[in-house]
C-alpha cells in the first residue's frame, strides 16, 4: 500500500535500517532499504566467529518478530544473521543490494522536505524522507601510530580477525581493551597462542554479563534515567562485590565512575572469560602502544616487545561526513546531532538510528527507534501532502 508518490529510502540494511523499514511498512509507507553490500547484516556477517550478543534474546528481537528459543539466552553471530535474513523475508521488504548512497541532498521542490539520493553508477533517487541506519561500525578505524607502515609483523583490525588458528603457536598482541579486544584475546588466549598481551590505555570497568540469572542489560535499562553520580556509587559498589581487583595484574578498578565512562561514550567490558584469563596469566595487560620500530611495538612505559601479530581492536568510525556532513547534522565527532524520531534542525523528514552503543542494548535501542521514526516520518509525510 502507497500513500506518498515516492518513497521513504532507508540507507543499510543492518539491525537498525530492516527495523525502521519494517515499522514504516507496518504503517503502509513504501520504504526502499538500500544496501552497498551483496546481503542483510552485512557487519554481522563479518564479525569473529566467538560472538555472541553481550544482551538476552528476548530484549534483542527487532519490532515484529520474536527471536527463537532455540538460538538460546546469548544469541550467537549466525544466529544473529539468520534471524536479519528472516527478518527482511517475513516483513517483505523491498531490498535493493549492490547500491551504495554516497550523498544525500535537499531536494529542489516546491513543497519542501523530500530530499535527492545520489548513489553508485550514477543513480538519482528521489525520496519523500531519508532513514540513515549505516551503522555503528561502519569503517575501520586504525591509528596512525608512528612507524606503523614499516611494522614487519602482521597488523590487523579486529574487522579483519574470525578465529584463532592462523595463530597458534603466534606472541599476539591486541591492542584497545573494550568488549572486542577482550574476547579476541580471551579467544586467541584459548585458542592455542602461544603469548597474548592485551594493551591497555585506559583501564576499563568489567562486569558480569549475568550475576545469579540476572543479565547486565536489564540492570543498564534500569539505571538510564538516574543521576550519573548515583549510578557511578552503585557501580562501584556492585564491582567490589562481584568483579576482583586485578591491580596486581596490570588491570586496576577505573578512577572515574562506570556511568560518567558511559556518558562519553565507553560502555563496560562484560565479562566472557577475560577475568578468568588475566588471573591465570594466559592474557598479559601491557601498557598502551605508542609506535612501531621495524619488528618492534614499543609501549607507553617504554617497554619493547617483538609480537609475531597486533590486532587493533581499536574501534571503527562512522563515515558519516561524505554523506551528510554538509547538511550540519553530524557534532564535533561526526555523529548525528539527533536520533530516533527527531530530525535534526534544518533537515526535516531526515532520520538517523544505529549511531550509539547504549547501556541498555544497541538492538533494543534500535527497535525502539524503529517505532519512533515511523511515526515521526508518518507525521512529515502528511504536513507535505
Amino acid at each position: 500500500m502507497t500513500t506518498q508518490p515516492t518513497p521513504v529510502y532507508v540507507i543499510g540494511a543492518g539491525p537498525g535500517g530492516l527495523a525502521a523499514a519494517a515499522a514504516l511498512r507496518a504503517r503502509g509507507v513504501r520504504t526502499v532499504v538500500v544496501e552497498r553490500s551483496d546481503t542483510v547484516g552485512s557487519s554481522w556477517r563479518g564479525h569473529y566467529d566467538r560472538l555472541h550478543l553481550h544482551t538476552t534474546r528476548r530484549l534483542s528481537a527487532l519490532p515484529g518478530l520474536a527471536m527463537p528459543r532455540r538460538f538460546g539466552r546469548w544469541v550467537s553471530r549466525e544466529d544473529v544473521v539468520r534471524y536479519l535474513e528472516k527478518y527482511a523475508e517475513f516483513h517483505e521488504l523491498e531490498l535493493v543490494t549492490g547500491v551504495e548512497v554516497t550523498r544525500v541532498e535537499p531536494a529542489a521542490d516546491e513543497d519542501g522536505g523530500g530530499w535527492t539520493l545520489h548513489a553508485s553508477g550514477g543513480r538519482v533517487l528521489t525520496a519523500a524522507a531519508v532513514v540513515v541506519a549505516t551503522g555503528f561500525n561502519h569503517t575501520p578505524h586504525v591509528p596512525a601510530w608512528p612507524g606503523r607502515d614499516g611494522y614487519t609483523g602482521r597488523l590487523l583490525h579486529a574487522a579483519e580477525y574470525r578465529d584463532p588458528a592462523p595463530y597458534a603457536g603466534q606472541d599476539v598482541l591486541v591492542v584497545g581493551v573494550g568488549n572486542t579486544g577482550a574476547e579476541i584475546a580471551v579467544d586467541l588466549a584459548e585458542g592455542g597462542a602461544a603469548r597474548v598481551r592485551l594493551a591497555v590505555r585506559t583501564a576499563p570497568h568489567i562486569v558480569r554479563r549475568s550475576t545469579a540469572g540476572w543479565p547486565a542489560q536489564r540492570t543498564g535499562i534500569l539505571v538510564r534515567r538516574l543521576p550519573v553520580r548515583l549510578v557511578d556509587r552503585l557501580g562501584a559498589l556492585v564491582a567490589r562485590a562481584s568483579v576482583p581487583d586485578l591491580s596486581a595484574y596490570g588491570l586496576p578498578r577505573p578512577a572515574t565512575g562506570l556511568y560518567s565512562r558511559v556518558r562519553e561514550g565507553a560502555i563496560p567490558v562484560q565479562d566472557v572469560g577475560l577475568i578468568d584469563a588475566v588471573r591465570r596469566g594466559a592474557v598479559e595487560p601491557v601498557a598502551a602502544v605508542e609506535s612501531f620500530d621495524g619488528a618492534a611495538v614499543v609501549l607507553a612505559d617504554g617497554a619493547r616487545i617483538t609480537p609475531d601479530a597486533v590486532v587493533a581492536a581499536t574501534g571503527y568510525r562512522r563515515a558519516l561526513e561524505g554523506t551528510v556532513g554538509h547538511l550540519g547534522v553530524l557534532d564535533e565527532r561526526g555523529r548525528p546531532r539527533t536520533r530516533g524520531g527527531r530530525a535534526p534542525d534544518g533537515a526535516p523528514g531526515l532520520y538517523f538510528t544505529g549511531f550509539t552503543n547504549p547501556i541498555s542494548g544497541a538492538l533494543r535501542e534500535m527497535a525502539l527507534d524503529a517505532d519512533r521514526i515511523a511515526k515521526a516520518v508518518a507525521r512529515h509525510l502528511r504536513t507535505r501532502t
